[in-house]
């Protein structure tokens, strides 16, 4: 069978990888081609477009850069109708994707989407768009089945595939070495996570950079993504001392006393991981304020979401500052009761998110569907 996965971000490009392992073990004879990353690459898949070159962060953002947006979007279904795939697969990026689904299905193909768009936070009125172009609906919170259930659409939920990433993890010692070198003085590590955009670095690192000053007694290492130039990252680094850990996120946190975490997927998997996390976020403040004015959740990190109360501290645009960092980064290292409340609700969010097994689940979904 013919699989043409898209996907418009780094968490997607992990996501997209373990389906495509996943479902290479049910369909010997699968053939993939991707809008993603190296790491879908590495299963297998042929990268079309390479999702570094796709992400843009921001109403603002999206709007100065409209034209790459069409253009990339009428290659897309050029290429779509050239591959003539047996199911279009869709991890989330839902501006772009949506309206591949309409096309997709306008032409005969059959659609799946995996890994939803968030539209239980901000606008809904898409369910309508997903219940009349998407074939199979495929969930990975656990309150996304009651949503889309309400607008009497079918859906399977299949758990969050991170769980399978991070349960990888308890057998990864390669970079053990490596991961003393950057730390010689076995100081207690702080994890920086600032990102995987060029935009969204510029904006979170520095502050995260100038906290370490705040903490002698620790060694601060950010978890940086090959995706970026090292020389980006340098600028941002100066001579401040902190090194960087490339593409190995995982195995640098949990090696880590506690993290500062740029809102997005990382948030969960350092929570899934159980350190112990400041979730921080900073943007362009017309594209925070449209945003607050549409978006209907009370909070931006999946780890508050999914739990629907506040396990970690969120810092946004002003709260983002030294001083709310310093005292609540002091909270986690000195306060054990601080501290065990929040690996407390780490446990609970775990068995919220239903076992190892998604990518494996909706592998067998989709290969079921296409061999009905």
């Amino acid at each position: 069978m013919r699989y043409y996965i898209i996907s418009g971000e780094a968490s997607g490009d992990l996501h997209g990888s373990k389906l495509i392992r996943e479902i290479k073990k049910k369909d010997k004879d699968s053939e993939f081609r991707c809008w993603g990353g190296d790491l879908m690459q590495k299963e297998g898949g042929l990268i079309v477009k390479h999702y570094r070159d796709l992400a843009f962060m921001g109403f603002l953002e999206v709007v100065m850069n409209l034209d790459k947006i069409l253009k990339n979007i009428s290659f897309c279904k050029k290429d779509i109708i050239e591959f003539r795939p047996d199911i279009l697969i869709l991890i989330d990026y839902p501006g772009f994707n949506l309206r591949i689904a309409k096309f997709a299905k306008e032409y005969g193909f059959k659609v799946c989407y995996y890994i939803t768009p968030q539209i239980w936070a901000w606008k809904s009125s898409r369910v309508k768009i997903i219940k009349k172009y998407i074939d199979k609906i495929l969930v990975i919170l656990p309150f996304e089945k009651e949503f889309f259930r309400k607008f009497n659409c079918e859906v399977d939920f299949v758990g969050h595939p991170l769980l399978d990433s991070i349960n990888e993890i308890e057998n990864d010692s390669i970079s053990e070495d490596n991961l003393k070198s950057l730390n010689p003085d076995s100081k207690p590590i702080i994890a920086l996570l600032p990102g995987s955009r060029k935009q969204e670095i510029n904006k979170m690192l520095p502050l995260m950079i100038n906290t370490a000053f705040k903490f002698p007694d620790y060694k601060f290492i950010i978890a940086g993504v090959k995706t970026i130039p090292q020389e980006f990252y340098q600028k941002l680094i100066k001579n401040s001392g902190i090194e960087i850990y490339y593409d190995k996120t995982y195995f640098l946190l949990k090696n880590s006393k506690a993290a500062l975490v740029t809102s997005g997927t990382a948030t969960l998997e350092t929570a899934l991981i159980n350190i112990p996390e400041i979730v921080c976020y900073k943007a362009n403040p017309l594209s925070v304020t449209i945003a607050r004015l549409l978006i209907k959740v009370r909070y931006i990190s999946l780890v508050n979401l999914i739990m629907d109360k506040r396990v970690v501290v969120e810092l946004i645009q002003n709260d983002y500052n030294i001083t709310n960092i310093e005292n609540e980064l002091n909270k986690i290292l000195s306060d054990k009761i601080y501290n065990n409340n929040i690996l407390k609700d780490y446990k609970t969010l775990r068995e919220k998110l239903g076992g190892i097994g998604a990518s494996s689940r909706a592998a067998d979904i989709i290969c079921s569907y296409l061999s009905t």
